[in-house]
């Protein structure tokens, strides 16, 4: 990703992965960080069966050398996490974090809590979070409209600090093509009051620093 990075000049920035609790992990982050254009990490939390996975001590090493080299932490989690990402906030206040796909909540079956509560305690703490990958937690049937309430939600709670994401290709899976997301996502945020500049271009800006 980082060679393509290289020879892809509208790619302004990678978010790359590493084992964070593997032995060498902080080793491998500085090497990665070497690269200009690696933004960020995002351990794949979402297929770790321990939710607290992320508390454990084999991975200060490697989140001490994520600090140490200005790298972001991308939170690719589900609801069962948020506690357990605020008690990991608390513990590295400086560590930037980005909560991906608005922690996938259970849109499908239209469900707002206690999603809602445990999403407004991390932007108070601070965190960002990505609009994006809804769509693929909706059941076939449901139109991209429904999922208003937790757009509203996410915009009343982190306001500038929401950004957009494509979720290209995975979009695939709820049947859209990426104009679809694109145009339902501009919808709903000028109804939830965001301003588009700030949603689809600034806050990934300020956020990954490019």
């Amino acid at each position: 990703m980082l060679a393509l990075a290289d020879a892809t000049p509208w790619v302004l920035g990678v978010v790359g992965w590493v084992d964070l609790a593997a032995p060498g992990a902080a080793a491998r982050v500085a090497a990665l960080a070497g690269h200009g254009k690696l933004r960020g990490l995002r351990p794949m939390l979402q297929s770790i069966a321990d939710s607290a996975w992320i508390l454990g001590d084999a991975l200060t090493p490697a989140l001490e050398a994520m600090l140490a080299h200005g790298l972001r932490f991308d939170a690719l989690v589900q609801p069962r996490h948020l506690p357990i990402l605020e008690a990991f906030a608390r513990r590295w206040p400086d560590l930037p974090i980005v909560i991906d796909h608005a922690a996938k909540p259970f849109a499908a079956r239209n469900e707002l809590d206690p999603w809602r509560d445990d999403m407004a305690r991390l932007a108070d703490r601070g965190l960002w979070c990505k609009l994006s990958g809804l769509r693929t937690e909706q059941a076939a049937h449901q139109d991209a409209e429904a999922l208003a309430p937790y757009v509203e939600h996410l915009a009343r709670c982190f306001g500038d600090r929401l950004l957009w994401g494509s979720d290209w290709p995975v979009l695939h899976l709820a049947g859209d093509r990426y104009a679809d997301w694109l145009t339902a996502a501009q919808r709903l945020a000028a109804a939830a009051g965001l301003a588009p500049q700030r949603l689809f271009v600034d806050a990934a800006r300020a956020f990954y620093g490019v």
